[in-house]
């Protein structure tokens, strides 16, 4: 029996409901054999004898019917929403590709393509041989063949023209974000910020594209990937140049534009050896020469930036399918397979997101876990039922009545329930700001990042919780959180303090990031006046047995000792000393003694909160790097941590004169420069080593710091007396990605 002609397929398909073909896809979905798909639901059955009929094709032979699945996640770009319109057009021009005999709706019935999927034959990551190559990249360059007039229309956003490759890869960042990252941010984007992957990542790289060598846009599959090849299954040796064509499958994500992207995403997703990419190059550079020479131009310089692309978007779907895997599989398999996957999408990610790092396996699983826990209340693999709010106290911080410990309970479920935007990752520290049902107040959830690295934390500070508890108990006027419980939660240590900051914790709190008005530099010295008030003998036995100066100069002779070797071959290159030589300049300074006192250590403008009025006062937050020691150096390490003016910096110096202790201020006119001299010769090291190796810098005040490096150095050399050695060619060495900073 004869097929019909194909204007009376496409008629039929779009006809209104029809009882044969409704029936038909019923029946597939109940008794046929399902291959499974992200977005779709394939399934392959015998053709009925009444569909067969409509069809005209004699029934019993098999036929694929592909039904668009309603509960998957956003997680992949459409250009086009209907795959039949193009496989159509497509069918035409290109052989191998399913036949569309009818759809309707979110369903279509297609030929049957025989043999397996090259996967069966080729596993991912084993070279492929280069016939089969040549097959592959033959196809991508085959797909020129087909003109823009015979697909279906292009979204609006597209580029105008059809050779503008920086738009084009633009386009597809934005449409990502658009399509994948924004519909999923509400319910992942905690666990995105907890992996350190933040919410403009992909804005960002769009913002970034170059501008790219102009190439003929053409026809893409945007997906080929061994699984979507299939190979006849009769074919012992599958390498040889005279195997029948393939058939190339699943269309829903083809686009229209740079061929290049289509090799980028051929390259990332076959998953070749990277010692096969310059064949695979070459052998597609070869293909793509016989039908279009034009669009080979600028192959060598700008593959690299749609690789980028793929690896960039990649961590998207690859994190929400991986914590979603985790409902399926539930099991220490499960899981380790679902933290390699997300292991492994962020590597990728690192250098074209502009991640600060990758984090470790420990942390990938935990934040999974926590994931896992706040939405189906599970413990890990293995163990029992656990409540996200299970958790076991640390008895240094006593139960406090106005958060008693059910409510604890209750704050850590919310934590693990907290959407994106109540995520604050900081230098050290996650901190998620929760309202907890029964509690008068918000709190925030602290949690240590495991593999932070603060190189001031070299030889150690006061606990945070200590701190805390000795201004409460002494009445001081400092406004600074309240510690409200200290803990373990399935393995990972957790702190609850008192929020600070806008009522509604959705919205940001405020911070002096351009300095202190007149009202705020006087509250913030009175706050620092009132430290002196806190017995620091009970927090450090042995405050005032070592000078200060003493102390903190070994304190940085020991960090840049403690630099890894290659922040300090940079740091000799820039014409910084080593540790020794350092030690030998900085003991030659001598610092008048005066009082110990209670030393916040950090006043940087990100730890500095604004109150919601205007004229309210600042609270002091994030009290890690406490310390014992001169009071006048935590006023002077503030102004070299937050930009001062001359009048606001006089104004605070001479307020602080009239209302510290006199044992407190001796000397102070003379002696802050030379704590000034110190903080700049600390961050020129330090800040060279967050450049080096990528850590911390997506805390803003990192950022801010390491953004002017250049006058940084400038200045430290200075202070030491040396002269600065800029080398010619790139300013830093610094980590895949990173912008340089001159």
């Amino acid at each position: 029996m004869g097929a019909p002609p194909a204007s009376v397929r496409e008629f039929w398909g779009r006809c209104a409901a029809d009882p044969v073909y409704d029936e038909f896809v019923r029946q597939a979905v109940q008794d046929g054999v399902m291959t499974g798909g992200h977005h779709h639901r394939t399934y392959v059955l015998p053709l009925s004898e009444p569909m067969a009929a409509r069809l005209g094709r004699a029934p019993g032979g098999p036929v694929v019917v592909r039904v668009r699945r309603t509960d998957a996640l956003p997680l992949v770009v459409r250009t086009w929403e209907r795959e039949p319109e193009l496989l159509r057009a497509v069918g035409r021009v290109v052989p191998g590709v399913p036949e569309v005999l009818a759809d309707r709706g979110r369903s279509a019935v297609h030929s049957f393509a025989a043999g397996v999927p090259l996967s069966a034959r080729i596993p991912y990551g084993e070279p492929v041989p280069a016939p089969r190559i040549r097959q592959l990249t033959g196809f991508l360059a085959g797909l020129t063949r087909v003109r823009r007039e015979q697909l279906p229309p292009l979204p609006s956003a597209w580029p105008r023209s059809d050779r503008d490759g920086q738009g084009f890869l633009r386009t597809l960042a934005r449409t990502a974000d658009r399509s994948v990252r924004q519909p999923n941010w509400a319910s992942f984007g905690g666990l995105f910020v907890m992996l350190g992957v933040p919410e403009g990542a992909l804005a960002d790289f769009a913002a970034r594209v170059p501008v790219l060598a102009r190439r003929p846009y053409g026809l893409l599959h945007g997906d080929l990937h061994r699984d979507n090849v299939i190979v006849p299954d009769d074919v012992i040796v599958p390498d040889t140049a005279a195997a029948a064509p393939p058939s190339w499958l699943d269309w829903e994500l083809a686009t229209y534009g740079d061929p290049l992207h289509d090799l980028a995403v051929h390259l990332v997703r076959m998953r070749y050896p990277q010692r096969q990419w310059a064949e695979v190059v070459g052998a597609w550079a070869d293909a793509m020469t016989a039908v279009r020479p034009a669009a080979v131009h600028g192959l060598a310089r700008d593959l690299r930036h749609y690789v980028a692309f793929e690896r960039a978007q990649s961590v998207f779907p690859d994190v929400v399918r991986a914590a979603v895997s985790l409902t399926e599989s539930w099991d220490e398999a499960g899981l380790a397979a679902a933290t390699a996957a997300v292991r492994r999408s962020l590597a990728g990610a690192e250098e074209p997101l502009r991640l600060p790092r990758v984090p470790d396996t420990a942390e990938i699983e935990r934040a999974l876990l926590r994931w896992q826990r706040a939405r189906h209340g599970r413990s890990g693999p293995g163990g029992a039922a656990a409540r996200t709010g299970e958790w076991q106290p640390d008895d240094r911080v006593p139960e406090d009545p106005s958060f008693p410990r059910h409510l604890v309970s209750r704050a850590l479920v919310a934590e693990a329930q907290a959407p994106a935007e109540r995520v604050f990752q900081g230098t050290a520290h996650l901190n998620t700001v929760v309202s907890v049902p029964g509690a008068a107040f918000p709190v925030v959830v602290r949690r240590r990042v495991a593999a932070a690295v603060r190189r001031e934390r070299a030889l150690g500070f006061l606990s945070e919780h200590s701190v805390l508890d000795a201004i409460e108990r002494a009445d001081a006027a400092v406004r600074a959180p309240r510690v409200l419980a200290l803990g373990v939660s399935h393995g990972d240590r957790f702190a609850i303090h008192t929020y600070v900051g806008p009522a509604d914790p959705g919205q940001r709190p405020g911070h002096p990031v351009h300095g202190l008005l007149p009202h705020e530099a006087d509250d913030l010295v009175d706050q620092l006046c009132a430290l002196t008030g806190v017995d620091c003998r009970r927090l450090d036995p042995a405050a005032g047995d070592l000078p200060f100066f003493h102390w903190l100069t070994e304190q940085l002779v020991a960090i840049v000792a403690g630099l890894p070797d290659r922040t300090q071959q940079t740091a000799r290159l820039f014409g910084l000393p080593d540790a020794r030589r350092l030690h030998e300049i900085l003991s030659r300074h001598r610092m008048t003694a005066r009082a110990p006192s209670l030393l916040h250590g950090d006043l940087n403008p990100w730890n500095l909160v604004r109150g919601e009025r205007p004229g309210s006062a600042l609270t002091v937050i994030d009290w890690e790097m406490a310390m014992v020691g001169d009071p006048l150096y935590d006023l002077v390490r503030h102004m070299h941590l937050t930009p001062t003016r001359p009048e606001i910096r006089d104004r605070m110096f001479r307020r602080w004169e009239r209302n510290v202790p006199s044992d407190c201020s001796r000397d102070w006119e003379r002696d802050w420069r030379i704590y000034r001299r110190l903080e700049t010769i600390r961050s020129a090291y330090v800040d060279l080593d967050r450049l080096v190796t990528g850590v911390g810098l997506d805390a803003p005040n990192v950022r801010r710091a390491v953004d002017s490096y250049a006058m940084t150095l400038s200045a430290a050399t200075a202070c030491l007396g040396l002269s600065a050695r800029a080398p010619s060619g790139p300013a830093l060495p610094l980590p895949p990605g990173r912008p340089t900073t001159r």
